[in-house]
């Protein structure tokens, strides 16, 4: 696949809104009423969950610059999972 390119507004807005749909996806999990989010897997049943670092690893968007902004927010929740071990929907709204 040939390399896209994009540059100033147009890449920030792009890669914003890829950032804005994981906060949002992920955000809906959020404290005590938060709620739960159906995952669906290629093998196997669906996934009900509402553990935010699960929901960002399964998220992946199929515009490129979208997509690159989603990825962004799932190394943080990643390296919160692994440095603390709570706080991934926080840190990804953050």
């Amino acid at each position: 696949m040939p390399k896209q390119f994009q540059f100033k507004d147009n890449a920030r807005t792009q890669l914003m809104e890829g950032i804005d749909l994981m906060a949002r996806t992920v955000g809906i999990t959020l404290g005590p009423s938060g709620r739960n989010v159906i995952l669906e897997k290629e093998f196997g049943p669906p996934q009900v969950c509402s553990d935010g670092v699960t929901i960002a690893k399964e998220i992946e968007l199929l515009e490129p610059f979208h997509n690159m902004g989603a990825q962004l927010l799932k190394e943080a929740a990643s390296k919160t999972n692994d440095d603390v071990g709570d706080g991934t929907t926080t840190s990804t709204i953050l």
